[in-house]
């Protein structure tokens, strides 16, 4: 089974403009992203797709492969589905290329669901706590006895009625892995009604009847989006 990671990577971003290539310990965040997650080695390739000379350029330095995008989408999952022609690979992984810092062992996890044949999307979570799980930038996630997932939201779930002891919140980590038909599968399909109200494309999922299998870690990554995160991920550079 080959295994491929894309890298989806828009110039423009909200928060924190151009956030991928602002410094992080003298290459940009891009730059960080890519080489994090080829030095875990569990991929045959690593790609960047992208719609930004400079960022096409910056990833070519390093020797590595860049897609260059030719139309506007409005999630990563859809940016890479326009790269599928020209990469090699039977699972592809969608890496986040806001978050530097990869960790093999997760990426090996994830990667293991597709040893079963039934398993056509897989993603992440991870334990937080009940004051994080307030966060509507958190996007919260609950799985059943199985680990697929029943629903994303950035609503607090599940809701603690009664107030009851050793409720446990997960947090969605937004690393998103494919069988090749599936994500074309998905790319090819309209946003749906729940995508639209949570603005979370992992949802389109449900609509479609594809079963999302979640992998458990206690890995905290970085996503970059605010000038505070950065200074974070700056200062976990530092200590590497």
């Amino acid at each position: 089974m080959k295994v491929a990671a894309l890298i989806p990577a828009r110039l423009n971003s909200t928060r924190l403009p151009k956030k991928l290539i602002q410094d992080l310990g003298g290459k940009s965040v891009i730059q960080r992203t890519y080489l994090s997650t080829l030095k875990t080695g569990v991929f045959d390739e690593v790609w960047v797709v992208t719609d930004s000379d400079e960022i096409e350029i910056q990833i070519k330095e390093l020797g590595g492969k860049v897609f260059r995008s030719q139309q506007e989408h409005e999630s990563g999952s859809d940016r890479i589905a326009e790269a599928l022609p020209v990469v090699n690979a039977d699972v592809v992984v969608n890496v986040q290329g806001d978050e530097p810092f990869q960790d093999k062992k997760t990426l090996e996890s994830l990667i293991q669901l597709f040893d079963d044949p039934d398993v056509q999307m897989a993603s992440v979570k991870t334990e937080i706590n009940s004051e994080e799980a307030d966060n509507p930038n958190v996007v919260k996630v609950i799985s059943d006895f199985e680990y697929n997932a029943i629903y994303f939201s950035r609503a607090k779930i599940p809701f603690n009625r009664e107030g009851k002891e050793g409720v446990k919140y997960w947090k969605h980590l937004g690393i998103y892995a494919y069988r090749k038909e599936t994500l074309k599968r998905f790319s090819a399909a309209p946003k749906s009604e729940l995508e639209e109200i949570e603005m979370l494309e992992q949802l389109r999922a449900f609509d479609l009847g594809i079963k999302i299998k979640m992998v458990e870690t206690s890995f905290q990554p970085i996503a970059i989006d605010t000038e505070e995160d950065l200074e974070k991920a700056r200062n976990r550079f530092l200590l590497k």
